[in-house]
């Protein structure tokens, strides 16, 4: 891709999206993106805006500020925050298109003040892009949107081609060759994670009702590979969820996905105490957690390692993929122990700020001086020195 270009582009878009394009059809046009939007229903476009302010808000509010500086005797210290100058979002098209994850990761990047945000997506065979995905790209306000999937539209936008400018920053779930692909280029671009396999983990007592933790159980292993994982001090809650499983599994529309994931990544874990659920949940750090106890806030306080922090009954997962407002890009793999899900303030570099005035560069000298002379820095010490060797002005 480097050294091909648009060539390599098109030759992998043909082999591995089985799709034949020319450079000229690259970039989805904005006739397509107005098509797609006249034949989308209303309700769902409603739906999408409805989803784009709420994450629009939520990432505003909690978007890192330029704090007061720091000034005392002669300097001023401070930090400015300022957006990368380009971000390309990588959206998924396979089984389940996941327009909900360009506004996730598009929105945030508008609300960080990102100048130029772009969207790469794998075409259909025949070069087509989903109505609901060009409708996503419309109401985040992206600039361009791309057809091409996979590692190769990685390093599109890390390295650009003749056709496609290049990217700062790279962010947006994908498959496990999407995901290598970020590492690879990761230096050229940032990125903001490397997601794996989606995951659920729901802390349950004898206080929940097994039917929706079943569904909530269920609503993960759509994502298959994935993992759903409920941890319980009640022994009757985990029989009760289990049989709600095999019920509920029976009219899935996806049902044989859904039962092969259960059957490999999910299971229930019947503990001592509550308090040993809570040490589980943070060895495990996962994607998703759902609190469902009597009281859901205490048994939150003991949680440090969550992606994202689902409380009570009525919050299944499904409002935070979908529509409450924090982005549903999260740490997966026990990565939550050191990450965080994808915000706006993944779009933000800090650069600090240092001034001093002759009588602080004096008062310092010394202390400068002698730790760059023990160094063996001898011209960092001089840099100070021959400033203060020059007559006031």
């Amino acid at each position: 891709m480097r050294h091909r270009g648009d060539a390599a582009l098109l030759e992998y878009e043909e082999a591995l999206d089985r799709c034949a394009l020319t450079a000229d059809r690259l970039r989805v046009t904005p006739q397509e993106i107005e098509t797609a939007l006249a034949r989308c229903a209303p309700e769902y476009l409603s739906a999408l805006k409805l989803a784009a302010d709420r994450i629009r808000r939520f990432q505003e509010s909690i978007l890192l500020r330029d704090p007061e500086p720091l000034v005392a005797d002669g300097r001023m210290l401070g930090v400015r925050y300022s957006p990368v100058d380009s971000a390309g979002i990588y959206v998924p098209g396979g089984v389940a298109p996941l327009a909900s994850s360009l506004l996730m990761a598009a929105v945030p990047a508008r609300a960080a003040g990102v100048k130029r945000v772009i969207v790469a997506t794998p075409p259909r065979p025949d070069g087509s892009v989903s109505d609901d995905r060009l409708a996503a790209a419309a109401v985040a306000e992206v600039d361009e949107v791309y057809r091409m999937g996979g590692a190769q539209a990685v390093a599109a936008m890390a390295y650009g081609t003749e056709s496609i400018r290049p990217v700062d920053f790279i962010a947006g779930p994908g498959s496990i060759y999407t995901t290598l692909a970020k590492r690879e280029v990761f230096g050229r671009v940032g990125i903001e994670m490397l997601p794996g396999p989606s995951e659920v983990v729901i802390l349950a007592d004898a206080t929940a009702d097994p039917e929706l933790i079943a569904a909530d159980l269920i609503a993960q292993a759509e994502h298959n590979p994935g993992s759903s994982v409920l941890l319980t001090d009640d022994g009757d809650l985990a029989e009760s969820v289990r049989d709600a499983v095999d019920l509920q599994l029976a009219d899935l529309p996806r049902s044989a996905e859904a039962w092969e994931c259960l059957a490999e990544y999910g299971g229930a874990v019947v503990c001592r105490s509550m308090d040993e659920c809570i040490a589980l949940t943070n060895e495990l750090a996962p994607e998703h957690l759902q609190i469902v106890t009597e009281d859901p806030d205490a048994v939150a306080r003991g949680v440090r390692h969550a992606g994202a922090i689902f409380l009570g009954p009525w919050t299944p997962v499904a409002v935070g993929d979908y529509i409450a407002g924090p982005s549903h890009v999260l740490p997966t793999s026990t990565t939550a122990r050191f990450s965080s899900g994808l915000s706006a303030n993944d779009f933000l570099k800090r650069s600090s700020l240092i001034r001093y005035d002759r009588n602080a560069l004096a008062a310092d000298a010394h202390d400068v001086t002698l730790l760059a002379s023990a160094e063996g820095l001898e011209g960092h010490a001089r840099s100070v020195t021959r400033r203060l060797a020059r007559p006031e002005s």
